[in-house]
């Protein structure tokens, strides 16, 4: 899928990472470009130590690049290696992540977990209830909003931080791994909602997997081995 820069979630130029020195480099990238338009979820797939976390973390603004630059919400959040925004707020506003662990706050409800998520981006908390209570409905969970995490299945809890990670109605999605503790019917399901998601809430979706079993839900996948895309971008069955 190919978009405009108001289409596009993120562009990414150029993106090296390089570890140690010496004897001791490791390049994680080896200059990576990516573009992903708002409305497309794509996987990212291949070995371990091929670079997928380490791209995740960079687009993410977790971690910058040695070199390269991003573009992210019509402007320039990388330059030349450096972060050109205020990262955390910038996350905030725009982006949201969902890991292999759900890591939900264990002692808040469900509906807490993704209220508080709204509440510290400065919805009041009347407001962020209300959003809470609508985000979980709109992922099917809205019968265990006022249950703990212990309460809930895997899935379940993914599912919770999905609506956490929708909150703020981001125009960027990260996933690392979250279907890794699932079972396939549950796996699958996940990996439903990420499509579901991207689709209609106009989110642009990375979900970095290993789990080939539901490719035919993504819009593209993209292999990556030794720090870089492999070839022509793969388009799932």
């Amino acid at each position: 899928m190919v978009g405009t820069q108001d289409t596009l979630a993120v562009e990414a130029f150029g993106l090296t990472k390089v570890y140690g020195s010496g004897n001791t480099e490791v390049q994680a990238l080896r200059g990576v470009d990516l573009s992903l338009a708002r409305g497309e979820v794509i996987a990212l797939l291949g070995p371990s130590g091929a670079g997928k976390s380490t791209l995740l973390t960079i687009v993410g603004l977790v971690n910058p690049p040695t070199a390269g630059r991003i573009r992210m919400a019509g402007k320039p959040v990388v330059e030349d290696g450096r972060f050109t925004v205020d990262v955390r707020s910038f996350r905030r506003q725009h982006m949201g992540f969902v890991f292999q662990k759900a890591n939900l706050i264990p002692f808040l409800t469900a509906r807490e977990n993704v209220q508080v998520a709204m509440e510290i981006n400065g919805h009041s908390p009347r407001r962020a209830k209300h959003g809470a209570t609508e985000l979980l409905d709109y992922l099917g969970v809205a019968d265990r909003a006022d249950h703990y995490p212990n309460m809930l299945s895997g899935g379940q809890q993914q599912r919770v931080a999905v609506a956490r990670a929708l909150a703020n109605q981001p125009s960027l999605i990260l996933a690392d791994e979250p279907t890794a503790a699932l079972d396939s019917v549950r796996g699958r399901q996940v990996m439903d909602l990420f499509r579901k998601v991207a689709h209609e809430r106009q989110a642009g979706v990375i979900v970095v997997t290993h789990d080939h079993r539901a490719l035919d839900l993504f819009d593209r996948a993209l292999e990556m081995e030794d720090g870089l895309i492999r070839g022509k971008p793969a388009v799932a069955p």
